[in-house]
């Protein structure tokens, strides 16, 4: 399978994200994932992602603050596995991070 990559989708002026954003990276490298942070006002990163998000979310109606894509092959035609939503505790957010990985080959 084509490595993993988290896709956390946020905001500049979200203090969840921001709060989250203390641990999130590390958890999603504890689990041997890939991590790319995409604020909505970096242009050039959004643009580069932005078809991600949308295959998910056609309209951004039920977007969480911060939302998380697991995702394979990010760079081509990539796979949306799961998502984890919201802001949570380290903990919590390892467990729903864990619980949406595709079972290994």
């Amino acid at each position: 399978m084509a490595s993993l990559t988290v896709l956390k989708f946020s905001s500049e002026d979200c203090g969840t994200c921001h709060r989250m954003g203390n641990y999130d990276a590390k958890v999603a490298e504890e689990l041997g994932l890939g991590f790319v942070s995409v604020m909505l006002q970096d242009t050039d990163t959004y643009r580069k992602y932005r078809k991600v998000l949308l295959a998910q979310y056609p309209t951004k109606e039920g977007m969480g603050w911060p939302t998380y894509l697991v995702v394979s092959d990010v760079e081509e035609s990539f796979v949306i596995h799961g998502e984890v939503k919201g802001g949570m505790p380290k903990g919590d957010f390892r467990d729903k991070l864990r619980s949406v990985l595709p079972e290994p080959d």
